[in-house]
């Protein structure tokens, strides 16, 4: 099998896996927008924002992930670092939202870790070939 064919696949993954988180926080936000007693903090948690303010965070964030997924699918020479960044600033969206709904967070989080690996380990095979 040829390294470039692995790049290829590996860029994909992360293009589709990006969509699917883009999705996940974006409903993730919905939920938090219309139902925001679904989600409950600890009182000492220092970072106060309203449930409201995380949920738009989290759609504002998840239709930005999904459409650089998007752009990432489509072969963009930028999307690549577009994709590591936005992908981490999810990850931190996420970290940063644990005590309100710890085991979804931590699944974004490892979900984007994984984007983030496939992309900056495999985005330059892809260019060279």
């Amino acid at each position: 099998m040829r390294e470039d064919s692995i790049a290829f696949g590996f860029i994909m993954f992360a293009g589709v896996m990006m969509i699917v988180i883009g999705i996940f926080q974006a409903i993730q936000g919905l939920v938090a927008i219309f139902e925001d007693t679904f989600y409950v903090v600890s009182p000492n948690y220092w970072l106060e924002f309203d449930v409201t303010a995380w949920g738009w965070i989290h759609l504002i964030g998840g239709i930005i992930v999904s459409a650089a997924g998007t752009s990432l699918l489509r072969g963009q020479t930028w999307a690549r670092v577009v994709a590591i960044v936005v992908a981490g600033l999810s990850a931190l969206a996420n970290f940063l939202f644990i005590p309100y709904y710890p085991v979804w967070s931590l699944l974004l989080i490892a979900l984007n870790v994984i984007v983030i690996w496939a992309v900056a380990t495999h985005g330059r095979e892809l260019r060279q070939s």
